[in-house]
């Protein structure tokens, strides 16, 4: 199928009835038409019958918001677009449909000698979706974000033609991070990393309070391609911003024992040795979460070099927890991840002691550092300091808590992270990105009917 080629209605296509669709946050459930592609013709029939509510694309629902809920309209269920259509076990390149996830690429590819360019901290991420919010991991200080990594695309779009974008267009530059709202992805073309084994050799140090763990990172991240810090946002006082430094690279095959050299490259995650089954409902609060950092703190190594871990356990490690995101109860959980630019230290010094004098209750806190600002127009990373924490819904005066980081953020140069995002209001959304009046521009004459539809878009005007 060449560019610009129109898809032909297909005959075969089904749809859910109307079902409660929500984030992994879980916070803000609506109802929407789901409807399951299995084809690119059965794609473009979905777009086509798109209602007046319209339509969006979503892939495993790990976006923590609402970026993949349509209430009153349609959502397009990406996951059963799923093959894999060519390897060049040469060159790394991979070409596979939107629906296919990091998961799969990696049972199929690491067998081979390549890994994926990017990988957040879950793995049931399907392409399509860490395309449309530009994700990024441990190692965006050296390999930028995926979309960076995306050799071409195709892209259905709100007039039922398939089009070939290719980076450097604007049309790339706002596909790659504009969550789904310029067309339905349906296939890419992926360049990979090649490595010699599937295990990761990995050094792990404390950091005793948060200039402590900035200056390690400012001294020593550039010999590591991979990296993260655990951060202990209820600790106080002179231990405040302590951490678990976490970072390391795909281990050679020169260092590992000799049995584990017979099968260098098997890919096995499992699940977490000890893990339950089943998260029970709201099984943390402020006294358990601050017992579980004391704990995790005192665990670590003041010191430990060369590590050999599994990829599951250095870059997934809540992946072999099932349902995990039921652990704050049934009000669910906001995710809140900022970035601030380099120079912006004092902010971030900032508005860590607020988090830490609300007394916010979060065990998931990481802090990283971010490379080169990525291309696309809506994309998060920008260089400097980024932070992420999950935080209870439920938690009284969070919304005005949250407003009041929003106000630090954006004053210091920052942003927040559309992906994860569901409460940010719209002119502080406005300050944070300079892209976003090209964005609408370029959406209202691509799709001037507002065919892509999100419930993230309306709530944002994007």
């Amino acid at each position: 199928m060449s560019a610009n080629t129109p898809v032909p209605e297909h005959p075969a296509l089904s749809a859910d009835a109307f079902a409660s669709v929500t984030g992994w946050g879980r916070t803000a459930p609506t109802t929407a038409l789901v409807v399951r592609p299995r084809t690119y013709e059965e794609a473009a029939a979905a777009v086509r019958g798109c209602g007046a509510r319209g339509g969006i694309a979503r892939g495993l629902g790990r976006a923590y918001g609402d970026a993949a809920q349509n209430a009153g309209g349609s959502v397009l269920d990406m996951t059963g677009l799923d093959r894999i259509r060519s390897i060049d076990a040469e060159s790394g390149l991979v070409v596979c449909d939107a629906g296919v996830s990091l998961h799969r690429l990696m049972q199929v590819l690491l067998p081979l000698g390549w890994f994926v360019p990017v990988t957040p901290g879950t793995r049931y991420v399907t392409v399509g979706g860490a395309i449309g919010a530009d994700i990024h991991g441990k190692n965006h200080h050296v390999s930028g974000g995926f979309s960076r990594h995306v050799r071409a695309l195709r892209l259905l779009g709100a007039d039922g033609e398939v089009r070939t974008v290719e980076p450097g267009s604007a049309l790339f530059d706002a596909t790659a991070g504009g969550m789904g709202l310029t067309g339905v992805i349906l296939s890419a073309t992926v360049q990979l990393l090649p490595v010699e084994t599937s295990l990761m050799s990995v050094d792990t140090e404390r950091a005793k309070d948060l200039d402590d763990l900035m200056a390690r990172l400012t001294c020593t991240d550039q010999l590591y391609r991979y990296s993260v810090a655990w951060i202990d946002l209820l600790a106080r006082g002179a231990s405040t911003g302590r951490s678990v430094l976490t970072r390391g690279d795909h281990a050679p095959l020169d260092v590992l024992p000799a049995r584990a050299r017979r099968q260098p490259l098997t890919f096995r995650p499992g699940q977490l040795p000890g893990a339950p089954s089943f998260v029970p409902e709201g099984l943390l609060g402020r006294r358990s979460v601050g017992l579980f950092n004391e704990l995790w703190y005192r665990r670590a190594p003041r010191a430990r070099v060369g590590e050999l871990q599994k990829i599951s356990t250095f870059f997934h490690p809540l992946d072999g927890v099932p349902h995990w995101n039921r652990i704050y109860g049934r009000g669910g959980f906001v995710q809140y991840q900022f970035v601030v630019p380099y120079g912006q230290e004092e902010a971030l010094r900032r508005i860590v002691g607020r988090i830490s004098r609300r007394g916010c209750p979060s065990f998931l806190a990481v802090l990283k550092r971010f490379g080169d600002r990525d291309p696309g127009w809506l994309s998060f990373p920008v260089p400097g300091w980024t932070l992420a924490l999950d935080i209870p819904a439920g938690l009284p005066g969070l919304g005005a808590f949250l407003d009041g980081l929003d106000e630090e953020v954006a004053g210091a140069g920052g942003r927040i992270y559309l992906a994860k995002d569901s409460r940010v209001r719209p002119e502080t959304l406005a300050a944070m990105y300079p892209k976003l009046a090209d964005f609408r521009a370029l959406r209202a004459e691509l799709d001037p009917r507002g065919v892509f539809t999100s419930d993230l878009s309306r709530r944002l005007a994007l």
